[in-house]
C-alpha cells in the first residue's frame, strides 16, 4: 500500500479506535469484549511510534475462553476487529462464532489463509476457499490474496477484498450475479479482472484505489454489461454509461454518459479523450486522478457533475467547451495544479465552490457575456488560508467588465478584471481579421473542436458558420 493510502487508512484505524482499543480483557494474545454471557473478539489497538500494528502472525481463535473464573463461549468478531492488521497471516475461525462485524479483516494486505471451522451454523469456507462465506445467501464477505472463489458463491459482498495489497488476479465464477460496494477497494497488485456474464448489478466504487489495474474484460453475452471495442472498462449497456474504468480506458464513441465515481482514484489515469457522443460527466467522475494531466472534452457535454474532477492535482489547464451549460459543486475544486480555465459563453450554472483551491490560477478567461442569465454557487475561486489573489486575472468581453467588478462571486477573488476577449478573435491577437478566419479554417481542417474562441456563433459547433461569423464581424466592425 503506498504512503498516502497508509495514511488514510491509519487515520481511519485512529478514528475508529477510539471506541474499539478499550476491550474487557485478553487471553493468549487475543483482545475480548463481554457481552452478556458471551465473549466477542475485538481490536487489540496497538500502536507504536503511532503506527498501528494490531494483531500479527496466525491467529486461532478459540471456541470458548475463561476469564475470572468464568467461561464464556466466543460467538462474535466485533467491527474492525482486525483492520489494518497489516503483519496478520492468517486466522481460524471456530464454530461458535456467528456473528462477524463490518471491515472485522479490512486491510489486511499479507493475509494468506481465512478458515471457518466446518459446523459453523452460519459461514463456511467451502472447498478450500481461503474466504469466509455466509452460508444461507452464498455471499462471500470476506476473502484474501489468495482466495479462490467457490462455483456456489452468487454475491460478492461489500468490502470484500478490501485492501489485499497482495491480490494480483482473481477468477469470479459465473454463479456470481452481484458484486458490492468497493468490493475490491485498495487492492494495488490487481491488474486485471473479467466479468462475467452471469453478473447483473455492480456497485458503486468496485474497483477504487487499484491504481495497477489496466485491463477489464466483461463477457460477452452479458445482458446487462459490456466492454465494447475493447475499452478496458464497464459499459451499461442500455444506456451507454461507462460505470468503471481504469488507467488504460479508451472511451468508445457510443458511449453517452460517464458515470458517478466511473474513474475515482484512478490514479495511473494520465490522459482522457471524451469524445463527442458524451453528453454528461457524473458526480466524482475523475476525483483523486492525481496522474490525470490531459483532457479532451468534446463539445457535446452539457453538464460536469459535482466533484467531477476535484483533486486533480496534474491538470494545468482545461478548456471546457462551449456546449457545457452546467458545471456542478466543487467540480474543480481542489486542481492546485490549474494555472488557467476558459468559461464559455454556454455557461448558465455554476456551482458552489467549483474553482476553489485552485491555488496556482493565474488566468480566467470568461466568455459569459451576461452575467444575469447565469446562477452562481458562492466562493467560486475561494482559496483556503490565503486572499491573496494578487497573481490572478479575469479575462472578460469587451463592454463587460463592470458588470464583473459589480459581482460578488467573482470580483473579490482577482487583482483585476480586463476586457481584452473580443467575439470573433480566434487566434487571441486582440484583433479581428481575416487571420481569425484562417484560423477557424485550421480548426475544422484540423478536427479540432474544442477551441471556445472559434464557436464564434455560439451554437456549439466549429463549421462555415463561423467562418462567416468572423467576416460579419469584420465588415461591420463589431467586436463583441
Amino acid at each position: 500500500m503506498n504512503t498516502t493510502k497508509k495514511l488514510i487508512t491509519l487515520l481511519l484505524a485512529l478514528m475508529l479506535s477510539a471506541t474499539a482499543s478499550a476491550y474487557d480483557f485478553q487471553v493468549d494474545g487475543i483482545c475480548y469484549n463481554i457481552n452478556g454471557n458471551e465473549a466477542a473478539v475485538t481490536s487489540k489497538g496497538d500502536y507504536y511510534d503511532m503506527y498501528f500494528v494490531g494483531y500479527l502472525g496466525s491467529v486461532v481463535i478459540p471456541p470458548t475462553v475463561t476469564y475470572n473464573g468464568t467461561t464464556y463461549p466466543v460467538t462474535s468478531i466485533d467491527e474492525i476487529a482486525f483492520y489494518c492488521c497489516e503483519g496478520l497471516t492468517s486466522v481460524d475461525i471456530p464454530s461458535s462464532i456467528t456473528k462477524i462485524g463490518n471491515f472485522a479483516f479490512g486491510n489486511c494486505p499479507v493475509l494468506t489463509s481465512i478458515v471457518v471451522e466446518s459446523g459453523n451454523p452460519r459461514f463456511d469456507s467451502r472447498n478450500n476457499c481461503n474466504a469466509i462465506i455466509e452460508t444461507a445467501s452464498n455471499t462471500l464477505i470476506a476473502g484474501c490474496k489468495n482466495t479462490m472463489i467457490p462455483n456456489s458463491v452468487t454475491k460478492i459482498g461489500n468490502f470484500a477484498f478490501e485492501g489485499c495489497d497482495g491480490l494480483t488476479s482473481i477468477v469470479i465464477p459465473n454463479s456470481v450475479t452481484a458484486i458490492g460496494n468497493k468490493a475490491f477497494y485498495n487492492c494495488d497488485g490487481l491488474t486485471s479482472i473479467n466479468i462475467p456474464n452471469s453478473v447483473t448489478a455492480i456497485g458503486d466504487n468496485v474497483f477504487e484505489n487499484c491504481d495497477e489495474l489496466a485491463c477489464i474484460v466483461v463477457e460477452s453475452g452479458n445482458p446487462r454489461y459490456d466492454s465494447r471495442n475493447n475499452c478496458n472498462a464497464i459499459i451499461e449497456t442500455a444506456d451507454n454509461t461507462l460505470i468503471v474504468g481504469c488507467k488504460n480506458t479508451m472511451i468508445p464513441n457510443s458511449v453517452t454518459s460517464i458515470g458517478n465515481f466511473a474513474f475515482s482514484y484512478c490514479r495511473g489515469l494520465t490522459s482522457i479523450i471524451i469524445p463527442n457522443s458524451v453528453t454528461a460527466i457524473g458526480k466524482c467522475a475523475f476525483e483523486s486522478c492525481k496522474g490525470l494531466t490531459s483532457v479532451d472534452i468534446a463539445n457535446s457535454v452539457t453538464s460536469i457533475g459535482r466533484y467531477a474532477f476535484y483533486n486533480c492535482q496534474g491538470l494545468t489547464s482545461i478548456n471546457i467547451p462551449n456546449s457545457v451549460t452546467e458545471i456542478g459543486d466543487n467540480a474543480f475544486y481542489w486542481c492546485d495544479g490549474l494555472t488557467s480555465i476558459v468559461i464559455p459563453n454556454s455557461v448558465t450554472s455554476i456551482g458552489n465552490e467549483a474553482f476553489k483551491n485552485c491555488w496556482m490560477l493565474t488566468d480566467v478567461y470568461c466568455y459569459i457575456a451576461d452575467l444575469s442569465g447565469v446562477s452562481c454557487g458562492n466562493q467560486l475561486f475561494y482559496r483556503d488560508f490565503n486572499s491573496d489573489y494578487s497573481g490572478r486575472t479575469l479575462h472578460v468581453l469587451r463592454g463587460t467588465g463592470d458588470a464583473y467588478r459589480a459581482d460578488k462571486n467573482w470580483n473579490p477573488y482577482f487583482r483585476q478584471i480586463v476586457e481584452d476577449i473580443f467575439m470573433g478573435d480566434v487566434n487571441g491577437d486582440l484583433e479581428v481579421n481575416i487571420a481569425d478566419v484562417n484560423a477557424v479554417i485550421d480548426i475544422i481542417l484540423g478536427g479540432n473542436s474544442s477551441t471556445t474562441a472559434a464557436d464564434v456563433n455560439g451554437d456549439g459547433e466549429i463549421n462555415i458558420a463561423d467562418i462567416n461569423a468572423v467576416i460579419d464581424i469584420i465588415l461591420g466592425g463589431t467586436l463583441n
